[in-house]
């Protein structure tokens, strides 16, 4: 490797990360979805990233096998628990090697390979980890006339996009309608959302057709179209990137008469929904970060009034009874 490191850094609600490498282009996924969280370098970084690009990859470390297998969309990946430091390695592509206690991390590429987005999203749970902030698969939206926000949780596949577009058509602000970071301290639970682009399905669309005026004519293999945030912007509002209080749980499920509900859920049951979606389990057990996003879940959990929302046909109705039922 050659040549002098470029620095770029973001800021994470107060956590700022710092990525040196050599060229910009070994970092496009991370300016993908934190493009616009950019700040200027001059500032102190909380954690360090440092990416290289080389042909000799260490894939071999010492310490406990975590995990050994696939990985959706990215193949073969190796977990190993070292103590103190935390090992991923994606055999002959590229590995990352992440030092809580110490804030940072080092990613090291094959020329011929692009930092993959399970090694990415790692890395940021550790840096945001460090803050004492972790990232859940949840949408979230703000209140119409409130700063409180509600999550909504549900497995890939069960509608929080489609619930969140039709939210944010009656009046609800859009956060985030996949990646929230949360934040539970004794004083206050709060959440922020990721600002990346919306997936919006073929279904989505065709189920809220005001959304049409944001679509082309064009859709990938799974039937999406990528939105950017601004564009969403001209018709629904979008929230700017800024911690706000948590005023409830929701956990999303399909309704089986196409009736729209909102009913109290357990929440020992929340919490093992939400627990099972973001907690990742290792041959070695839970790793210090899983426990501490764990700890963190249960936080939120007790802080906040925990529901089921079944959609039916209509989701915009789940607006009118989201507002009655934290307005009591």
């Amino acid at each position: 490797m050659t040549g002098a490191a470029t620095t770029v850094c973001y800021d994470l609600n107060g956590q700022v990360i710092g990525i040196s490498a050599e060229r910009a282009d070994l970092w496009p996924s991370f300016d993908l979805m934190l493009a616009t969280l950019r700040v200027d370098e001059a500032l102190e970084p909380g954690f360090r990233i440092n990416i290289r690009e080389t042909p000799a990859l260490s894939e071999n470390p010492e310490g406990k096998l975590a995990f050994d297998g696939e990985v959706p969309l990215d193949g073969h990946c190796r977990i190993i628990d070292a103590g103190d430091v935390v090992h991923l390695v994606f055999p002959g592509l590229q590995t990352a090697s992440i030092r809580a206690d110490e804030g940072s991390a080092d990613i090291r590429v094959h020329p011929d390979s692009k930092v993959k987005w399970t090694l990415l999203m790692m890395v940021l749970d550790a840096a945001l980890d460090a803050s004492g902030q972790h990232m859940l698969h949840t949408a979230g939206l703000t209140l119409p006339g409130r700063e409180a926000l509600v999550l909504i949780h549900a497995p890939s596949g069960t509608g929080k996009s489609t619930t969140s577009m039709a939210l944010a058509s009656q009046g609800f602000g859009l956060c985030s309608d996949d990646v929230m970071i949360l934040s539970a301290t004794p004083s206050g639970t709060t959440a922020w959302g990721m600002p990346r682009k919306v997936k919006i399905h073929r279904n989505t669309a065709a189920m809220l057709p005001f959304l049409s005026r944001c679509l082309g004519e064009t859709w990938d293999a799974e039937g999406e179209q990528a939105v950017s945030l601004e564009r969403l912007g001209e018709i629904i509002r979008i929230e700017d990137v800024r911690a706000r209080p948590v005023a409830a749980l929701l956990h999303l499920a399909r309704s089986a008469d196409g009736r729209t509900r909102l009913m109290p859920l357990a929440r020992t049951d929340a919490m093992v929904a939400l627990a099972t979606d973001n907690v990742r389990t290792g041959l070695t057990g839970l790793l210090p970060m899983q426990k501490r996003r764990m700890a963190s879940i249960a936080a939120l959990v007790k802080a906040v009034p925990t529901f089921t929302l079944e959609v039916g046909s209509s989701p915009a109705d789940a607006a009118a009874l989201i507002r009655a039922t934290l307005e009591e």
